[in-house]
């Protein structure tokens, strides 16, 4: 029984970011015709890829904080300073979203020269939590 309201709003950011592990965040297109994508845990083609480790432990621990601070009901302030936690870790989301998109293509990915850059719907996922 769902009892106070950020108890729906701490399901669904931890949906949301759940669903970040899965969709692509981003996508690349090289001069070659290799499509790069940007995912949780690295950045990958057909043929070759790169670890994005930091970002996806980040990602992973902002999707199981707030469900660990759903069972922490009985404890309020607690369950305040897990949020404020799960705030400087979405910021800290999206700080990592942001490096890995710019410097990825111009950084990791200038030996192939990158055409198009675009994000994916998963990049928006943190914002989202964050309000």
């Amino acid at each position: 029984m769902i009892q106070r309201i950020q108890t729906l709003y701490l399901f669904i950011v931890a949906l949301l970011m759940g669903s970040m592990m899965l969709l692509p965040i981003a996508e690349f297109t090289a001069s070659n015709g290799d499509i790069y994508r940007l995912s949780a845990f690295s950045l990958a083609s057909a043929s070759e890829a790169q670890s994005a480790m930091w970002m996806g432990i980040l990602i992973v621990v902002s999707t199981l904080l707030p469900l660990v601070t759903l069972f922490c009901y009985k404890r309020r302030m607690l369950q305040v300073r897990l949020c404020g936690a799960l705030l400087v870790i979405l910021l800290g989301v999206i700080a990592f979203v942001a490096i890995y998109f710019w410097l990825s293509a111009s950084r990791a990915l200038v030996e192939v020269g990158v055409e198009h850059k675009q994000l994916g719907w998963a990049a928006i996922m943190p914002v989202i939590s964050w309000f």
